[in-house]
Formats: C-alpha cells, structure tokens, sequence
C-alpha cells in the first residue's frame, strides 16, 4: 500500500522525499525478512531450527546494526528463536 504524499514544492524537499521512499522500502524488506525467518522458526521442528540458528542470528544482527531494530529487541528475538530451538 503506497501512501500517498502531497508533492513538494523546493527541489531539495523533492529529494527528501525521494530518499524517504527508498529508505522505507528498504527497511520494509529487512523487517520482512526478520518476520518470515522468526516465522519459520516458530514453525518447523526443534532440531530444523536449531540448524538455522546461525541464519536467523545473522539476520537480526544485520538489522540491528542498520538501525531497523533496536538492540535490545534483537536480542528478545533471538531469545525467543533460542528457547524455541532449544526445546525437548
């Protein structure tokens, strides 16, 4: 779904704009590849996911170092992906 923006006048509020488009398709990639990962997590078996513990680790810390998450909810992620991992 595209919001839609009334245009702006200055040339460099056009540009503001532009990169404000591009940054949120971005971060709108990153927080869906966190979500679907976590998904997959919750999903598949204990042993399937302790194997894909090094992926979703490397996912979220990518998106915590872009400043998409904040540390400490990236660390509740991979918490949570842990725990699941980790069950008997």
């Amino acid at each position: 779904m595209e919001v839609i923006q009334a245009m702006p006048n200055l040339k460099a509020s056009k540009k503001d704009l532009r990169k404000t488009v591009k940054r949120t398709e971005r971060r709108k990639n990153v927080v869906s590849e966190v979500r679907n990962i976590l998904k997959k997590v919750r999903t598949v078996t204990p042993d399937e996911a302790k194997k894909m513990l090094p992926k979703v680790y490397s996912v979220i810390d990518k998106a915590v170092q872009a400043g998409i998450l904040k540390k400490n909810t990236g660390d509740r992620y991979k918490e949570r992906a842990a725990a699941r991992a980790n069950k008997k």
